[in-house]
């Protein structure tokens, strides 16, 4: 039965760097010339938080570090701040996972959606004290919005595809007893 888990959550973590991985490419292709008026989501943070609330073991820190450190430095943003504040967010997502697991999808998407607005705040406020450059002001909300309205599917995605479902409370047991 645990070596199924240590496989499971092992075959889950490869897939969610796969994942992960082939986002940061598909968004560093050049298929635009022109700068867009509009965002779309981020899906970065959306797999990553949708994964933290349902299934914490899939995601170590040291691999939602390294993913986002990446994304930082292919993205030219400054290194480690985006990949800070999403950690932080997420480990403090998997602390609230066991309090959501009995909730409705509403209270996940709102506890969710609040992580995203401070995670947001906290970059826009961290740059504007080292008055680093940043996107205009309507460009992050709009993306903020987008990836807050995106969440649902991106769970429902998440569910069906990957089988990423909420923690059972048999799966949630055998953790706390380290199988």
């Amino acid at each position: 039965m645990s070596e199924a888990l240590t496989t499971r959550r092992w075959g889950m973590r490869l897939a969610y760097l796969v994942l992960a991985l082939a986002i940061i490419f598909f968004q560093l292709l050049p298929l635009e010339t022109m700068p867009r008026r509009w965002t779309g989501p981020d899906l970065l943070i959306l797999i990553t938080f949708a994964w933290a609330v349902r299934r914490p073991d899939y995601l170590p820190a040291f691999l939602v570090a390294a993913v986002f450190l990446l994304g930082d430095l292919l993205f030219q943003r400054p290194p480690g701040l985006l990949a800070a504040l999403s950690l932080l967010a997420v480990e403090a997502l998997k602390r609230r996972s066991r309090a959501l697991r009995d909730q409705t999808f509403p209270v996940e998407w709102l506890t969710v959606s609040v992580m995203m607005i401070l995670v947001m705040l906290g970059n826009r406020m961290v740059l504007a004290v080292l008055l680093i450059p940043q996107s205009p002001m309507g460009l992050t909300l709009i993306q903020l919005i987008m990836t807050i309205i995106a969440y649902p599917l991106v769970a429902v995605l998440s569910h069906s595809i990957f089988g990423v479902r909420r923690i059972a409370a048999n799966d949630a047991e055998a953790l706390r007893n380290g199988l």
